[in-house]
């Protein structure tokens, strides 16, 4: 079976760089510093589906990932959260928040809808994680 990227996140995200093992794609949502890591592994949908090597890969890259979302401006604090609850493939979100976001304590899953980046808008967030991670 062949990796194919779930059509939600496919529709909801822009495409960022290719890492050794995850995709990376920014959730097309202008508010949050949000980026998600997909690991190219046909049938993943959890941790555990991720053989040994590839979570530890996955995880390095994650936490590569929080640390240019935690150097974002503004951003107070980084949640990390891989739920897959409408999403079932396997993929990890790594949500930069701050105190002045709309959701504000509470999680960004449901607050709102999302507010797409306008044309070009994101790429300085695409050319940070671009310039930032070690493996590009």
């Amino acid at each position: 079976m062949a990796f194919v990227l779930d059509p939600r996140l496919e529709a909801e995200t822009l495409f960022a760089v290719s890492l050794p093992i995850c995709d990376v794609r920014v959730m097309n949502d202008a508010r949050y510093a949000w980026l998600i890591g997909v690991p190219r592994l046909a049938g993943a949908t959890e941790w555990h589906d991720l053989h040994a090597q590839a979570r530890m890969q996955t995880f390095a890259e994650v936490m590569a990932l929080s640390h240019i979302v935690s150097a974002t401006e503004g951003v107070e604090k980084v949640n990390i959260g891989a739920l897959g609850n409408i999403v079932r493939q396997f993929h990890v979100h790594i949500i930069g928040r701050k105190p002045s976001d709309p959701a504000w304590p509470g999680p960004v899953w449901g607050h709102s809808p999302a507010q797409p980046y306008e044309t070009g808008a994101a790429d300085a967030l695409i050319q940070a994680v671009k310039r930032l991670l070690p493996w590009t």
